[in-house]
């Protein structure tokens, strides 16, 4: 049986805004399939990273990562670092996956960059205990927000209309909506995505609604400087009034960490 897609299913962002969870969830549709882990050549059996890490080894590499052993199945490809790819990459992609479903998540630009800071500081203190470290304005915080890349993964116009020019049904979706409706939003998108939810029967979907109950890479809630709050949202300020602007989504889960921090 020949495949259209090599990814059926791709998840392009925004990091930090339950694409871990959201995989873990689809995942569980019988009409799913998840790469195996190759690590250190795939993030577990999420991301396979094919256009940043893995380029080089060519596009029939991706292919046979992403087939599943049974055909039918929908690949799925959920890799948050694909949001800023470039026209060329993307062009790319559609050639690879020309009927693919992207997703992507949406959240609140500076709840996300805080949550990217707290992720790099994971992997920089060893995975310190929320109550043993606090975020302080320095050059260690300054060196994070550059290797988060935050200016990229929070560039959302910018990334969507790139994103829309070869996948003009992208999938947009406010982390908050998500969040506030977990099963319900999951059961959508995998609708949305081809991957039926109306036969499903009592075990399967239990499997699903179990799954999206559990919350997945929680980082420890370190507590951040006022200093470094406000120097995220001045990052993040611009790409907040853009996503109300031109693609008319609001946020809120920003508001309280300003207020928090004043």
């Amino acid at each position: 049986m020949s495949r259209t897609n090599a990814a059926d299913i791709l998840c392009i962002g925004a990091q930090r805004s339950m694409t871990s969870w959201l995989h873990h969830v689809m995942a569980a549709h019988p009409g799913a399939w998840a790469f195996p882990a190759f690590d250190p050549l795939t993030s577990t059996a999420k991301e396979a990273h094919f256009w940043d890490w893995n380029h080089r080894r060519g596009a029939d590499w991706y292919r046979v990562l992403m087939r599943p052993l049974d055909d039918r199945l929908k690949s799925l490809d959920f890799t948050p670092d694909y949001a800023f790819l470039t026209e060329s990459q993307i062009a790319e992609c559609k050639a690879l996956n020309p009927d693919a479903k992207v997703i992507y998540i949406l959240r609140d630009p500076l709840a996300r960059a805080v949550s990217a800071i707290r992720m790099h500081t994971v992997w920089a203190t060893n995975h310190a205990a929320a109550d043993a470290h606090r975020i302080t304005f320095d050059k260690k915080f300054l060196d994070r927000c550059s290797n988060a890349r935050l200016w990229d993964h929070g560039a959302y116009p910018r990334n969507v209309s790139r994103w829309r020019a070869h996948y003009p049904d992208l999938i947009l979706v406010n982390y908050e909506e998500l969040r506030a409706d977990p099963v319900g939003g999951s059961l959508r998108l995998m609708d949305q995505c081809g991957l039926t939810t109306e036969t499903l029967t009592a075990d399967q979907r239990s499997a699903i609604e179990q799954r999206a109950g559990r919350r997945i890479w929680e980082t420890p809630a370190y507590p951040l400087d006022p200093d470094c709050v406000h120097f995220l949202h001045g990052v993040t300020l611009l790409a907040r009034t853009a996503c109300a602007e031109q693609l008319g989504l609001t946020f809120s889960e920003g508001d309280a960490i300003l207020e928090a921090a004043r």
